[in-house]
């Protein structure tokens, strides 16, 4: 089995099911008993939030949640509850996950002013971040960024904006969605107030996520109950997926400089194949997206299935619609019904690479129209 589809979920890593498994067998107290065995819990989060720190690299808090979906979610409804006088204008993207755009739609049907900042078109000057500041005013309550976008692979430089955006309005509440790069990238070019992390796109479990704040950072929460974790997100912790989430965390090698190889050995080999656009630009690294012209996404997806090679024909997220993220970075419908993403990991090697290249080819010459 060749599996390229990482973006959408990974596998575990052997140590991480270890050690969700012991875990859950051994150390199943509550951390908010104050017998020994809620000590011998609240023992695994400390550990597991300074190990979460350590990779990003940042001071501050790591609240757990039952993924990046609630993480986002959280900081959209909690940052206009508890700064009501801090402005009404957010800035973001035109190509954010869901889990950010959806809310966002919320408040922009209560009002709030939702600025979408566009990518740069592959040929023109790499200004977007500058775009992106530019747009912040004394008005701007958030600047919501993706730090990878889960479709391209496109890359954001977060600590420019974060710096830039200070400077402006040292108000402004900087979040961002860093699923894609966590552990995948090297965390100096990451700087937020806020930063929503997932566990399973790292090779932990699923159902299992985390939020990253700076000190000083304060929100509304989402959850209200038993005032667990602070009482920033009620809920008893689950030790064990909290346990595989930072094991994920120590296990994941400094595999960047990989995946540029690999993501450069796939585009080179692609670029040898009869009508293939690369979709993919902006220094993308883990992630390579591109068209097989005149074979439809889904036919050359399942012919790939039937040689036991998994990609994807776009986000897991949107079922197998057509992606609105690819018309954001100026991929025609015709190709974007045409779009394969493939989404490398550290079990990914170069014979994975050539045997996909292999059967992109037969599917050419079997399905092309």
């Amino acid at each position: 089995m060749i599996y390229l589809d990482n973006s959408a979920t990974t596998r575990p890593f052997d140590s991480v099911i270890k050690a969700v498994s012991e875990n859950m067998a051994q150390n199943f107290g509550n951390a908010s008993s104050l017998h020994k065995m809620g000590i011998n819990a609240e023992k695994v989060i400390k550990d597991a939030k300074n190990t979460i720190l350590n990779r990003l690299g940042l001071d501050g808090n790591i609240i757990f949640s039952s993924g990046a979906t609630e993480s986002s979610n959280t900081v959209i409804a909690g940052i206009p509850k508890a700064h009501k006088h801090d402005g009404k204008r957010i800035v973001t993207t035109s190509f954010e996950h869901p889990s950010v755009e959806n809310p966002l739609r919320e408040l922009e049907k209560a009002g709030f002013e939702i600025v979408r900042v566009k990518p740069p078109k592959r040929d023109e000057p790499q200004d977007y971040e500058q775009r992106i500041i530019d747009a912040v005013d004394g008005d701007t309550l958030m600047v919501s960024v993706m730090w990878v976008n889960n479709e391209t692979g496109f890359i954001t430089d977060l600590s420019k904006i974060y710096s830039a955006v200070k400077r402006k309005n040292p108000k402004t509440t900087v979040h961002c969605d860093a699923v894609q790069g966590f552990c995948k990238l090297p965390s100096k070019t990451l700087r937020a107030d806020l930063i929503s992390l997932s566990a399973h796109k790292i090779h932990g479990p699923k159902g299992i996520g985390a939020l990253y704040m700076a000190k000083g950072i304060r929100f509304e929460p989402l959850l209200y109950g038993g005032g667990q974790q602070g009482g920033i997100r009620s809920g008893t912790e689950p030790v064990d997926m909290i346990a595989g989430f930072a094991e994920a965390v120590r296990s994941y090698p400094d595999f960047a400089g990989k995946y540029a190889e690999l993501n450069g050995m796939l585009e080179k080999r692609l670029s040898e194949l009869p009508d293939i656009r690369i979709n993919s630009y902006g220094n993308a690294k883990n992630i390579l997206n591109f068209s097989v012209r005149g074979v439809r996404s889904e036919i050359m997806l399942h012919f790939l299935e039937e040689r036991e090679i998994y990609v994807s024909s776009g986000s897991a997220c949107s079922k197998g619609k057509t992606s609105g993220v690819l018309a954001e970075f100026g991929v025609p419908d015709k190709d974007a019904d045409s779009a394969i993403r493939v989404s490398f990991s550290p079990f990914t090697t170069e014979s994975d690479i050539e045997t996909l290249v292999e059967g992109i080819a037969d599917g050419i010459t079997r399905f092309r129209r």
